[in-house]
């Protein structure tokens, strides 16, 4: 293919996804308050008394909940979008990368999705829960919807890009930026900076910190576990010469 021809396949390829997006955007749109209602369970559900949330911007009732079905949107769509990628790169990978990349590419999707759910069905019940028990005496809790959404997004991409470590571990050996020993070598470091990341990317409460932490020191072992299984042998000379190893 002409460098002409590829611009023609990537314009189709982003006319089919923004295609897909628009209609499962208008789709969700039907239903959008109905899932911020779900979308804000975890707090609305743990409110004390008749406390509800608020909506202090004018237009906040109307465009948030469109905002979230648009990022639902491209939430769900998401393996259509990668496969329109992989087919616009994959004819100009060879047979060992495609090989190597389709798996993680798929793992690493999958991965995302496991890290956003258990932000939404572990990690954010337990921290507004901790956050209702801790409510000063006289202090009504209550919460504006934006600042809501934009703090529950940043949860789901922290834990999603947080459950990316096994796919990081195993591309850093494969690549053979780094050998599997030398990152056993390093686990305490890794235990302790495991902390930090999850200091840095939650707010400012135990709970949330050792929901972070653990989860991505047990992805790292597990990212090694792989990468053992998964690391090639030792190259020998006949193979460098292109020769086939037998009995005489």
């Amino acid at each position: 293919m002409g460098f002409l021809d590829h611009l023609d396949e990537l314009r189709r390829r982003l006319l089919r996804s923004l295609a897909c997006l628009l209609l499962v955007f208008l789709g969700l749109s039907w239903f959008a308050r109905d899932l911020f209602a779900l979308f804000a369970g975890p707090m609305i559900e743990r409110m004390p008394g008749q406390a509800t949330m608020l909506a202090i911007d004018v237009t906040a009732p109307f465009l948030v909940p469109l905002k979230l079905c648009l990022l639902l949107a491209v939430f769900l769509c998401m393996p259509y979008l990668l496969h329109q990628l992989w087919a616009f790169v994959a004819p100009g990978l060879y047979r060992g990368e495609r090989r190597l990349a389709l798996p993680l590419l798929f793992s690493s999707l999958l991965l995302f999705y496991l890290g956003s759910a258990f932000a939404y069905w572990v990690v954010l019940p337990l921290l507004f829960l901790f956050i209702a028990s801790m409510t000063p005496e006289g202090v009504q809790m209550m919460t504006d919807i934006n600042r809501y959404f934009g703090f529950s997004i940043k949860m789901f991409l922290a834990f999603g890009i947080a459950f990316e470590t096994p796919v990081l571990i195993v591309l850093l050996v494969r690549t053979g930026a780094v050998e599997v020993e030398q990152l056993a070598a390093k686990r305490a470091y890794v235990f302790v900076g495991c902390f930090i990341v999850g200091m840095l990317l939650t707010p400012p409460d135990v709970i949330s910190q050792c929901l972070l932490a653990i989860p991505v020191w047990l992805l790292y072992e597990l990212g090694l576990c792989i990468s053992r299984r998964m690391r090639k042998p030792p190259r020998t000379s006949d193979d460098d010469l292109g020769l086939e190893s037998g009995p005489p």
